[in-house]
């Protein structure tokens, strides 16, 4: 599945003429593309699909859309421990050399 999820922008830079920023989504941070958004400023929330920044959201409905995809466990399938869940799906446990790191 691909979502487009909201992430909040927490460093913007220029990439080979191209506007990019670093957008964390709930702990996890992605490398997002943000030429469509050219006013977009760090601390402020935005709507990511494949990789591009598509429109600016306010942090309620940022956190309201997060908490949603949680409960439905989809910022897991979209971000997550892909192992895991691949062997969860299955019904088996992990492959050997695949097991979780503590961060």
């Amino acid at each position: 599945m691909c979502l487009a999820v909201p992430g909040r922008v927490v460093e913007i830079r220029e990439e080979d003429d191209t506007r990019m920023g670093k957008v964390d989504f709930g702990g996890v941070i992605k490398d997002v593309c943000l030429a469509y958004l050219p006013d977009l400023q760090v601390g402020e929330y935005t709507i990511v699909h494949v990789g591009f920044a598509l429109q600016r959201l306010d942090e309620e409905s940022a956190m309201q859309s997060l908490e949603l995809y949680r409960q439905l466990g989809a910022l897991e399938e979209e971000f997550g421990d892909h192992w895991g869940i691949a062997a969860r799906q299955a019904g088996e446990r992990r492959p050997p050399g695949t097991e979780e790191t503590p961060q």
